[in-house]
């Protein structure tokens, strides 16, 4: 089809502006100045209804609190004159005045000179009263006198009116965050409703063809829209009122409706996908349409977020967030919660920072700030930050992270053993009680489920087996799990140990040969055998396992010096492995029984492999490590184990 002369204006502009790759500050600062400064609306909520929105204006105590002065204790309404003389071998005797104050009941008589009245905890001072005496230094004289045997100050145990609030006095300042503190203040003063920001609608899309909501069925080669979810919670939890409008094609006159519908009825537009100039990314070619003056930035020097796309419309913000989950909830948060904080009314976001050293070398591409996710972990004098290498795709990257670091744009790497900041997600960290690093295992999970039942915090951080045993050996964790078969003594695990770790001994899985069933070039056939069929067909594709991994050294002594298509696909999983089989992206690969029989598929048995764990002699007595080694004993893990198709071993 010809283009038109608007398409070709419209992809030339499109290319423009991304190709215009700003920095995140001056694509912060542009957005903001086509944004602000802007009135915030708000709106009278009641009491009930404001927890978590920013006040709109100060508010003025109306009333003092207390409202008149009043018994701190229980005891007796006394003139403090009356006990100037008391003491031990001096006491004071007082008539009781014939009435007894409670809280709510208003004093009818007043307290002459030698008399007392009983008063309650929150009673009102009676008239002539200056000081409460607590009914435990008192002692009965007689019918209706009492006896005082110490002195009295001015203003003892009495809470005056107003000591807590003053009447006129600004009770709270406008853009103050209404928690349950705030709503006791201000029902303290009688107030039911206050002014409060509007809570700004946010409309949000996902785009893409691919996108399913959550419940339905997952058609193939088609994906769940975990974003719509992701960026609605994110709003709310940023003081805005996400209006979802679903997952919508990339089909542009469909789009660009509920494009239009969605700023007409929201203050803000966030859409996720369409931002990296396929084919199918219609969004941003819709956006110059929609209202002046238009697209802001499309392309930030950020990593992850580089696609990321900012546009005003007639005053209001549009966001095109990268489609990746990692991506998408990184720049939401750097970049547009400060802009949705300021349109809700809140303050800023306050983000507490850690120092803690990187154990590994990270590499970065010049030319882009890069904000690498990180787990921390406790080390022998320092915080450890482990970085997340799920990349941008990754769903759990920012549930299971602390926080993150930052790499300039001008380095090309952040060498190991380098102390830097980490801004954290929440105010606070919980360093783990018990830290694992190493070769992961679904085994693992059923191991560690009743230490988590019990309140322990473990953190698992998986990075092959070698890596776990340089994390043990710089005791930057307590037990690395490893499954590395040494040829020259043919043995498991324990000719890798070095001094200060200790072998404790964890299970075996049977590693094997999978297969898609039905294949005759395996069906029958031994392990050895099958890779022999499998090399000797070029039209047969393997999927390998990462370096460093217990498995990949398996694979490698069976090929030999042999390369076969498919060697250089490196997937760091077992599921990894089996979902490349089952998807007919490969033919053959090796991984465990339980995962292949979970996938379905044909499974050739090898051999036995020991999973176990090296543990950090150092950090044996450590509460949860013990915690561990009798979970790791029990007969409830034992039992999970066996049922999952994993066969226990003794210590």
């Amino acid at each position: 089809m010809t283009e038109t002369p608007m398409q070709k204006r419209g992809d030339s502009f499109e290319q423009d502006q991304f190709l215009t790759i700003l920095s995140r500050e001056d694509a912060l600062a542009r957005f903001e100045a086509a944004l602000f400064p802007r009135a915030i609306a708000s709106e009278r909520r009641p009491l009930s209804d404001a927890l978590g929105q920013a006040l709109a204006d100060d508010v003025v105590a109306p009333i003092d609190v207390p409202p008149f002065d009043r018994s701190n204790v229980d005891g007796f309404a006394v003139r403090s004159a009356d006990l100037a003389l008391a003491g031990e071998s001096t006491p004071v005797r007082f008539v009781l005045n014939d009435e007894i104050i409670a809280c709510g009941t208003a004093p009818m008589l007043p307290v002459a000179p030698g008399t007392a009245t009983s008063i309650a905890t929150g009673g009102p001072v009676p008239r002539g009263a200056d000081a409460i005496v607590m009914v435990e230094h008192t002692q009965p004289a007689g019918e209706r006198v009492i006896e005082i045997r110490r002195a009295a100050s001015p203003g003892q145990f009495v809470s005056y009116a107003g000591s807590d609030i003053a009447r006129g006095e600004t009770l709270l300042r406008a853009g103050t965050v209404i928690g349950s503190r705030e709503i006791g203040m201000l029902a303290a003063c009688g107030i039911a409703e206050v002014s409060v920001a509007r809570r700004p609608r946010i409309a949000v899309i996902s785009t893409g063809d691919e996108l399913v909501q959550p419940g339905l069925k997952l058609r193939p080669a088609a994906i769940y829209d975990t974003n719509g979810a992701i960026v609605t919670a994110a709003i709310r939890e940023n003081g805005g009122e996400p209006i979802f409008f679903g997952a919508i094609p990339d089909v542009e006159h469909e789009l660009e409706s509920i494009m239009r519908k969605a700023l007409d009825d929201c203050d803000m537009l966030v859409l996720s996908g369409g931002t990296s100039k396929g084919t199918g990314d219609v969004s941003h070619r819709i956006i110059a349409r929609l209202g002046k003056p238009g697209i802001i930035a499309h392309g930030v020097a950020l990593k992850p977020g580089k696609p990321l796309c900012l546009a005003v419309c007639d005053g209001k913000p549009v966001v095109i967030l990268p489609g990746f989950p990692t991506s998408a909830m990184f720049t939401f948060h750097d970049m547009i919660v400060p802009v949705l904080r300021r349109m809700a009314g809140l303050p800023p976001r306050s983000d507490a920072k850690v120092t803690a050293k990187v154990p590994v070398r990270i590499a970065s591409e010049m030319g882009r700030t890069e904000f690498v996710m990180v787990s921390l972990v406790e080390g022998a004098d320092d915080l450890i930050a482990y970085p997340s290498g799920k990349g941008s795709g990754a769903i759990t990257s920012f549930a299971q992270a602390d926080g993150f670091l930052k790499i300039e744009a001008l380095a090309d790497q952040m060498p190991a053993g380098t102390e830097t900041e980490v801004t954290l997600f929440t105010p606070h960290v919980r360093v783990p009680d018990l830290v694992i690093v190493g070769s992961h295992c679904t085994g693992l999970d059923l191991v560690t489920a009743p230490l988590a039942r019990s309140g322990l915090l473990v953190r698992s951080i998986s990075i092959g087996s070698l890596g776990g045993l340089a994390a043990a050996r710089r005791g930057e964790c307590d037990l690395a799990p490893i499954h590395l078969f040494d040829e020259a003594s043919e043995s498991y695990n324990t000719p890798f140990l070095v001094d200060g770790l200790e072998l404790v001994p964890g299970w075996r899985r049977m590693q094997g040969i999978v297969f898609r069933p039905g294949d005759t070039r395996f069906q029958g056939l031994t392990a050895q055998d099958a890779v022999r069929a499998a090399l000797a067909d070029p039209a047969c594709i393997m999927v390998n396992r990462n370096q460093g991994a217990g498995t990949r050294i398996l694979i490698d002594r069976m090929l030999g010096s042999a390369r076969p298509d498919g060697y250089w696909n490196q997937p760091r999983s077992h599921n990894a492995v089996a979902a490349a089989v089952a998807q007919n992206r490969a033919d053959w690969g090796m991984t465990i029984a339980p995962v292949a029989h979970a996938a379905g598929l044909g499974f050739i048995p090898l051999a036995e492999e020991h999973y176990d764990f090296a543990l950090v002699a150092a950090r044996k007595q450590r509460p949860a490590v013990q915690a561990f080694l009798a979970a790791l004993a029990s007969d409830e893990s034992r039992a999970a184990l066996a049922q999952a198709g994993f066969r226990p071993v003794e210590a």
